[in-house]
């Protein structure tokens, strides 16, 4: 019997597919099929949870079906990340008008993401003075008990890693290596080694100019493929979107989201005013935060549902590029740098509520100055070396926590809500990474305003 609502819950969605098809065939738009995905995904979810109840067998067989739909979805987007990275920096830089734009481009990215992030520690820090958050307060069970003691054995593999060493992990010794994607730091590594082939293909345009010019044109004829890649891929946007969300609240811990109410809520309010300040700063910049904020909701959409800020590079670049109107070069390192530093949600707000919370229960003021500007520089710091251990916000936690002299097993007590908060968190990392292109791009001069508030510029981006 079991097998028969397996059948009838995935042929629901094969359904449902069919219903997003048909919004293409009339030319419904992107941002559109991406809304109703996101939507239907909602609804779905729900229902199959009222049916079934969590942890049933019907439903987590139903959800491994769909897995093939939405992970399968993520793992295409993954595929593609490395050979887009590489060949598209590769590519903006041999079409750089000057060499020194490369440094003021990349400082500016990478200042624009570090500086964020430390003002995300303060909202975080400020969230959890609002809704007095203490880590005392939670019911600890063998789950989270089980969790505390996995996080201080990693904490051994991060503390055993130095602030240089960390840095020094971002430099690539094995090309090939880092193209599977092994390390946590690879997609850095391939940003670097994508520079130096750059810089030497400038290089080599003074002393051989024919060699360059044939190696020029094989690159950009290898990007207008990878670029057509992506546009096919991004066609299953929707639908990915769609299994991703039902999934996810087909399997989410409501019990778990009501015991850890007022820590979802407060991680949410932080998240909100981080977004609302990436806002404000696009319209301090002279654009239209409004304009913005449409142009970037399929994206962050996509983030939301797939907690992925690698995953989302691909969508990231090309929004950037086709839709807010930022110059190649900076969309790709923007892109780049943003899915592994100055993670506004991850190594900024997170780490930073949880360094509150557990204060007290060792006896340390959280509001102190000394303690917030000490968290604050750790957490500035950190957040441009979380790539060097990998893990996202957890080792992000692990390396703010053990640095403030705070117990780390503290943090396994949000076990059960760590998905449904780290949907937010990914969301505004993508965000971020995006606000810090479009920024540079306008500093710098190079940012297609006409491109920008174009209103039909969204609905070009996937017009595929």
């Amino acid at each position: 019997m079991d097998t028969f609502y397996i059948i009838l819950n995935v042929a629901v969605l094969v359904v449902l597919i069919g219903l997003l098809i048909r919004m293409q065939q009339k030319h419904y738009s992107f941002s559109k099929r991406v809304f109703t995905g996101l939507g239907i995904g909602i609804v779905l979810g729900a229902i199959l949870q009222a049916i079934y109840g969590t942890g049933s067998e019907v439903l987590e067989q139903t959800t491994a079906w769909y897995d093939i739909v939405g992970s399968g979805y993520i793992r295409l987007l993954m595929m593609i990340v490395i050979p887009l990275v590489m060949i598209s920096i590769i590519q903006s830089i041999i079409n750089l008008e000057k060499s020194s734009d490369l440094g003021k481009m990349s400082g500016w990215i990478i200042g624009i993401l570090v500086s964020t992030a430390m003002v995300a520690a303060l909202v975080g820090i400020s969230s959890a003075a609002v809704f007095n958050l203490d880590a005392s307060e939670i019911e600890v069970g063998q789950e989270e008990q089980e969790r505390g003691s996995a996080l201080e054995t990693q904490l051994g593999d991060v503390e055993d890693m130095t602030t240089p060493e960390q840095i020094l992990s971002f430099i690539p010794s094995n090309i090939f290596q880092d193209m599977t994607q092994d390390r946590p730091t690879s997609v850095i590594a391939i940003v670097i080694f994508s520079m130096i082939v750059g810089i030497a293909v400038l290089g080599l345009r003074r002393k051989k100019p024919d060699e360059a010019a044939l190696f020029t044109k094989g690159v950009n004829a290898i990007f207008a493929v990878v670029m057509r890649i992506v546009t096919l891929i991004l066609r299953l946007t929707p639908f990915g979107i769609m299994a991703l969300m039902a999934t996810t609240v087909a399997n989410t811990d409501i019990a778990g989201i009501v015991e850890l109410g007022k820590f979802v809520i407060a991680s949410y309010a932080a998240l909100i005013v981080m977004f609302i300040i990436h806002l404000v700063l696009v319209g301090v910049f002279g654009l239209n935060p409004m304009t913005y904020l449409k142009k970037v909701l399929p994206v962050l959409s996509f983030a939301f549902t797939s907690r992925s800020s690698a995953g989302t590079i691909p969508l990231n670049i090309h929004a950037q590029k086709n839709s807010l109107g930022v110059d190649q070069g900076i969309a790709n390192m923007s892109a780049s740098f943003g899915a592994t530093i100055g993670q506004n949600g991850c190594a900024g707000i997170y780490p930073a509520m949880l360094a509150v919370m557990i204060a007290p229960s060792v006896g340390i003021n959280p509001f102190t100055p000394e303690f917030i500007i000490q968290l604050v520089l750790i957490i500035g710091i950190s957040s441009f070396g979380v790539a060097g251990v990998g893990g996202g916000a957890t080792f992000a936690a692990l390396i703010v926590l053990s640095s403030m002299g705070l117990p780390v097993a503290l943090a396994g007590l949000l076990i059960s809500i760590e998905a449904l908060i780290d949907m937010g968190r990914t969301a505004l990392n993508v965000n971020d990474a995006m606000l810090s292109g479009t920024l540079t791009a306008r500093i710098m001069k190079k940012l297609n305003l006409k491109t920008y508030n174009d209103k039909t510029a969204i609905e070009q981006e996937t017009a595929v």
